[in-house]
Formats: C-alpha cells, structure tokens, sequence
C-alpha cells in the first residue's frame, strides 16, 4: 500500500500542525493512501555544519552526535511515497528545529526524487507564505514535484478547537491530501506502463569566480 510520511515540526505534538496533517491524512485515504506522522519533538536539533562527514565513503547519514533523528527521517523518507513537512510560523518562518532537521535531512540523502511533497503551515494570523517558501525549496532542489491545493497550504487558529473553524483552511489541507494521493497513484500507474523517471544529469559545478 502506498504511504506518505509526514513531518510534524511543531513542539506540540497534537496541536494546530498536528491537526491540518491529519486533514490531509483524509484526502489521502480517497485514493487509498496511508501516512504516517513523524513528529519531531522537543529535544534541540543542531544545525548543519558543513562537516561533510555524511558524504564520506562508507558513511551512512549524518554524523554529528545528536544523528539518531536525522538518519530515522531519511530512511522514512526513502521507504515512504510522498513527504507532506508541516510547521508552525514562528517569525514569519518555519520551526528552528525543523529548519534544522531538514537542512541535515536533505543535504545527507540523494534518495528523494521524484517522490511528491509538500508543505503545510499554521500560523495564528501571518507570515505563513513565508514559511511556505522557505520550506518548499528543500523540495525543489532535491527534484521532488511540489503538490498543490485549492489555496496556500495553510490554516489559521491560535489551537486545535479554532483550527477546526477554518473550515477553508481544513478543505485546503483535504485538497491538498486528494491530490497528493492522485499525483501517487499516476506516477505508480506510469511505471507499471514503463515509463521511467529521467535520469538526472550531472557533471557540471561552477561558480562565478574567475
């Protein structure tokens, strides 16, 4: 059975984020999609220090001591079919730890093309487009299509109870998941015709100084 793995980035682990991911979780289930949530905690996350350890030979994932959540999330990842990253709005950006956690996820693995993601955001009042850029490009670069609703993936309340009353946002997160399901089902479809993902190009690394 295809599955999605979600990312809960908020602290709380069954607030506002919590609750627009499981709104997506019901898009997901009219095309017989399951997801599970990965929900990331309250424990610091380091940041990325350009060690380049994860890139050496033999290595498998990152090494810096606090690794154990890094490569558990790649290899969710890898195993998953999709990738839904959901975060709470925290200066018109997403959750340090999150932002952590991704900057050492996506720069450890070369394993995710091709799978569709997407990002959803919750915010009391704004500063959610923001966020939903800064977390939309790890997807972007690592060749995953970017699935999309109805509106911005976003939905607004200051807890659960007033999440619930958005109900454009909650129909925006359901979109979201039905589409994210089709998207899934279409690339399975593909393959089993035959039809190969491209193979990516490589070769070329420059920079702009002479």
């Amino acid at each position: 059975m295809a599955k999605v793995l979600m990312i809960n980035g908020s602290p709380k682990k069954g607030g506002c984020t919590f609750t627009a991911l499981t709104e997506v979780g019901k898009g997901l289930a009219d095309y017989a999609v399951a997801y599970e949530i990965m929900h990331i905690g309250t424990q610091p996350i380091s940041g990325c220090i350009d060690c380049g350890g994860c890139r050496k030979e033999g290595a498998q994932g990152c090494v810096l001591p606090d690794s154990g959540i890094v490569r558990e999330c790649i290899k969710r990842i890898e195993a998953a079919d999709g990738l839904v990253v959901g975060s709470p709005v925290y200066f018109a950006s997403a959750n340090g730890s999150l932002v952590s956690l991704l900057d050492r996820v996506f720069f450890g693995s070369d394993h995710f093309a091709g799978k569709p993601a997407a990002a959803v955001v919750s915010a009391r009042r704004a500063g959610t487009t923001a966020a939903l850029d800064q977390l939309h490009k790890y997807f972007m670069l690592a060749e995953m299509p970017v699935v999309t609703s109805s509106y911005w993936n976003m939905v607004h309340g200051f807890n659960p109870e007033q999440v619930a009353q958005d109900a454009e946002g909650l129909q925006t997160m359901r979109n979201l998941g039905r589409n994210m399901g089709w998207l899934i089902r279409s690339i399975e479809a593909g393959r089993n015709s035959g039809v190969e993902p491209p193979a990516t190009e490589y070769g070329s690394f420059t920079n702009f100084i002479s």
